[in-house]
């Protein structure tokens, strides 16, 4: 805890924030910052949400699926989750786990790979990949000189590489973490790509933890999904998802995380056999009314639904990535992801995010907070109401157009 530099990124924002709040009681914020979503659930969602808390009420319902459930999630709900969203690849319901969330599952998952372990990142990522990893001891110390932790690698990902990053750096990684849709960049891997990372791991015997959050935002077919699209990706690689972004359950909290077993350790063991353990320890099981909702998502109407939601926050996402280019910014992401990536090339991050805030009062995210490469860029959330989206559009224009 002690080599933890800051404090968590978005809570530092949020304090940020509330002091320019206090400076600026009139202020209007618009939030651009933290990735949270600000729609409805839709109704066929809320539907099956309620059924399910109504079921409770009742004895037959609470004799169903009352009490302390089982911790790898409702049957149906992996079942369901296997047969929707894995269709086409070697991932069955057994390889599913229910959960309350990705964030969570990933303090799990290196808690359960035990401290010391050899982490490779992308720069920029998402904070909790390495500061999760800090807390569970896979860190050495922190190199001020180049702002990293050490015992974790670091793999650049900056336009030159258009954001893929060099892979060779991780050869000698156990865990590799990797998200895409990028969060914060916004850019999707490719199937080539991917295939060069899972090919990669099964040489080395790295374990890729891949991050699908927004794996519902990818519209280019070259782009997959999911990473078990990939032939072999089931011998190497774990992915964490989450009804988060798809259907506005951040608060709500139900994810998932697959493990399929053929997935082993270099003796051989299962992997799976081991995340079965750990859940079994240190979780209870996800809501049952927060399955009951994630069992209404896979509905044809939930489906549906979250298509239109997905849309609606991609429309946004386009909308502030035609401002700052009308602007004359470079701009990135923001296609098949709900983040737009700004450059401000030679600039401090964090400098630009205080500007921004102080004339427009509007809330973004320094790429510095996401890692060392992630300096000289800001980070745009497309999630919030459109109504919001064309007024920050409109201060941006007004304040920062060059």
């Amino acid at each position: 805890m002690a080599q933890l530099k800051a404090g968590y990124l978005f809570p530092e924002i949020a304090r940020i924030r509330n002091a320019h709040l206090e400076k600026n009681p009139d202020a209007k914020i618009i939030s651009l910052g933290i990735g949270d979503t600000t729609e409805p659930i839709p109704k066929p969602i809320t539907d099956g949400m309620v059924a399910a808390a109504a079921a409770l009420g009742t004895k037959e319902g609470y004799s169903a699926k009352g009490g302390y459930g089982p911790e790898a999630g409702q049957m149906e709900l992996r079942k369901t989750i296997a047969e929707k969203l894995y269709k086409g690849t070697p991932i069955t319901y057994e390889d599913v786990f229910a959960s309350d969330g990705s964030k969570c599952d990933i303090s799990r998952m290196l808690q359960m790979f035990g401290s010391g372990r050899k982490i490779a990142v992308q720069d920029p990522s998402y904070p909790a990949y390495v500061d999760s990893s800090v807390i569970m001891g896979h860190s050495t110390g922190f190199n001020d000189a180049v702002k990293q932790y050490e015992n974790i690698t670091y793999m650049p990902c900056g336009a030159e590489n258009d954001f893929f990053p060099d892979l060779s750096a991780a050869k000698s990684a156990e865990l590799i973490f990797f998200c895409s849709p990028n969060n914060p960049t916004g850019a999707a891997a490719t199937r080539a790509q991917l295939t060069e990372l899972v090919n990669q791991a099964l040489e080395s015997g790295s374990i890729i933890i891949y991050d699908a959050a927004y794996s519902a935002f990818v519209g280019n077919p070259d782009c997959p999904k999911t990473i078990y699209e990939i032939p072999g990706a089931e011998k190497c690689a774990i992915e964490t998802c989450s009804f988060s972004k798809y259907a506005g359950f951040t608060g709500l909290r139900l994810g998932w995380t697959v493990f399929p077993e053929a997935l082993k350790f270099s003796d051989g063991s299962s992997v799976r056999q081991d995340w079965t353990r750990m859940m079994g320890t240190s979780f209870n099981g996800a809501s049952t009314v927060a399955q009951g909702a994630g069992l209404a998502c896979l509905t044809d109407a939930g489906l549906a639904a979250m298509g239109d939601m997905v849309a609606f926050y991609k429309e946004n996402a386009a909308i502030l990535k035609r401002t700052w280019e009308e602007m004359g910014y470079k701009v990135y992401g923001g296609t098949d992801a709900p983040y737009v990536w700004v450059s401000f090339e030679g600039r401090d991050s964090w400098e630009v995010f205080t500007e921004i805030l102080d004339k427009t009062d509007i809330v973004t995210t320094p790429g510095a907070g996401f890692g060392p490469a992630g300096n000289g860029y800001v980070r745009c959330s497309a999630f919030g109401s459109r109504e919001n989206i064309n007024e920050a559009a409109r201060r941006l224009k007004e304040s920062f157009s060059k």
